[in-house]
């Protein structure tokens, strides 16, 4: 069973007023809500706090895969290093739960690129960028996070024409 859920546009809002609202009646809304929460903040510990310990980390157009909470450590940053950015969701974009196990949602990548990322040199562009996140619970935490983007079109929005070669990237898996 599918069940569409807009509320999670709420929390984003709540975020910013320092306040924490559920998305749903979902017992796994709350930690979802935490993670978000904890992750626009670049605050590692509390984003690991949300996470199982087995975690996995998918980052589909890299073909990068981090395991575990040192995999996320990792991920996260890395991430934080390269861009100043929060995950906030655009107009007419959805979430939905398929279950209680599965979350996904159409979200925006909103930031500022302030380190390297895959060779390029901070730019010190803004940019807002797409992707889709599938999110998977165990034990009451986030068990996986899957993301789909598109790679060159980020490229391009820091001022890169060409992509960078992917064979070379630490955690590259070739499953």
């Amino acid at each position: 069973m599918i069940n569409y859920d807009h509320s999670y546009d709420d929390m984003l809002d709540s975020h910013r007023t320092g306040e924490l609202v559920n998305m749903s009646s979902n017992p796994n809304a709350g930690i979802l809500a935490r993670h978000i929460v904890a992750e626009n903040a670049h605050d590692l510990a509390a984003t690991l706090a949300t996470l199982h310990r087995d975690c996995v980390f998918t980052d589909h157009a890299t073909g990068q895969r981090w395991y575990g909470h040192a995999g996320a450590s990792a991920h996260y940053n890395d991430h934080w290093a390269a861009f100043d950015v929060e995950v906030v969701r655009a107009e007419g974009q959805i979430s939905l739960w398929s279950g209680e196990e599965i979350y996904v949602a159409q979200a925006v990548w909103r930031g500022t690129h302030i380190g390297d990322f895959m060779g390029i040199a901070p730019t010190g562009r803004h940019f807002e960028h797409p992707f889709t996140v599938f999110v998977r619970f165990c034990d009451g935490l986030m068990q996986s996070e899957e993301f789909f983007y598109d790679l060159a079109s980020l490229m391009a929005t820091l001022g890169e024409q060409r992509l960078p070669e992917l064979a070379h990237l630490p955690h590259r898996t070739t499953e």
